[in-house]
């Protein structure tokens, strides 16, 4: 039975993948570096913003440490905020299927990979903030997805005070990228992807694969939950 739904943030919740992008890019520019939306969706969207400054300085042989890395995440983080401010909406669809499951009493929560003041702005921007029991943002967790850390952080906030707890298998997760479907199954989680930042045929690790969250039923996620 469906106890639960996780949601990824960016590209499944919030139109704001280009956001990070651009926002990686600006402070890149002075070390001559731009990552190419190609680049970006091919290697870096499932990363964290440690990880993919992480990453590009080792792909480009920046030779910047961990401290000026740390300094480039919090400055993009500023830089994001000024772009969402005017630019961050949510994805058509989600809303309605929000109401869907509010009206069921299904427990929803957050696991991104974005930094939680990221997240916290675009929902408050959207009145969307009492719609989740719980947030799990970068800030939350050691290891970015693939690894389940998250996810399963995120079941076990769901569960402080409930009983009977939930289980892994009651859980749906709703991704965008196979960063996150693997990390979902790992957590021995059931998962949808949502086609908002890959097309089908490259989220086929998916139970279920939708253009659009409010094409969704409560049968459906049900029944992803009674598959052994």
């Amino acid at each position: 039975m469906l106890c639960a739904v996780i949601f990824d943030f960016d590209g499944v919740i919030a139109d704001s993948e280009a956001l990070h992008l651009r926002a990686f890019n600006v402070l890149l520019k002075p070390f001559g570096v731009e990552i190419s939306t190609e680049a970006y969706y091919r290697d870096y969207l499932g990363l964290t913003d440690f990880e993919c400054f992480t990453q590009v300085v080792a792909d480009r042989h920046l030779g910047l440490d961990e401290a000026a890395v740390r300094d480039l995440v919090a400055r993009k983080n500023r830089i994001f905020k000024e772009f969402a401010a005017t630019e961050g909406h949510i994805i058509d669809g989600v809303v309605p299927f929000l109401s869907l499951l509010g009206d069921a009493n299904i427990p929803m929560a957050i696991c991104s990979g974005a930094r939680r003041t990221e997240i916290q702005q675009i929902l408050d921007q959207a009145g969307l903030g009492r719609c989740f029991e719980t947030v799990v943002a970068a800030d939350d967790v050691a290891k970015g997805k693939p690894d389940p850390e998250g996810f399963l952080l995120t079941l076990e906030k769901l569960n402080q005070n409930r009983r009977p707890p939930i289980v892994s298998s009651q859980c749906v997760v709703i991704e965008d990228s196979h960063w996150g479907l693997s990390a979902a199954r790992a957590a021995e989680m059931r998962t949808i992807a949502v086609t908002n930042s890959y097309d089908a045929a490259q989220l086929t690790t998916a139970d279920l694969v939708v253009a659009r969250l409010d094409t969704l039923t409560l049968q459906q996620l049900h029944q992803l939950c009674h598959t052994p």
